[in-house]
């Protein structure tokens, strides 16, 4: 099991390597919420972050620790949510090709948000695990979480 150090060093270190590029979003309370709930309530602004959603920083960070032979191969990840357009701007910024596949029934506005962020970086497949294995399977890219 980790240590606590350990995990503060790998949140301090991820933190670095987000400066300047995740925006720092704010945090607020709410009476009527603390009030209602007894406790005080701390809400973070997530909605504020790019891509309106807190999963870039999970992808920024991922993206930018790969070896430089693994961002040269590319990056693929399977989502049809926020971690789909987080991949697909992370890979932008960081220089690295990022392939996002989500299946054919996703919302037409869950597909289009990628590749918006990223043109061609977005792709279909049928919605099934048996599907996504194979395109992954054919790719050479490092898959991302």
């Amino acid at each position: 099991m980790e240590s606590l150090n350990e995990l503060f060093r790998r949140v301090t270190d991820a933190a670095e390597r987000l400066r300047g590029v995740a925006h720092v979003t704010p945090v607020v309370t709410s009476r009527w919420l603390d009030e209602r709930l007894g406790a005080a309530v701390f809400l973070k602004c997530e909605s504020f972050q790019r891509i309106g959603a807190f999963k870039f920083r999970g992808a920024y960070n991922a993206i930018s620790r790969l070896s430089g032979d693994e961002q040269r191969r590319g990056v693929v990840t399977f989502s049809s949510g926020n971690h789909a357009q987080g991949v697909a701007l992370a890979g932008r910024l960081l220089g690295v090709a990022a392939v996002v596949v989500m299946p054919l029934d996703a919302p037409v506005i869950k597909r289009e948000a990628p590749k918006a962020t990223a043109p061609g970086s977005c792709c279909t497949t049928p919605p099934n695990a048996a599907a996504r294995r194979s395109h992954a399977s054919s790719s050479r890219s490092t898959a991302t979480p």
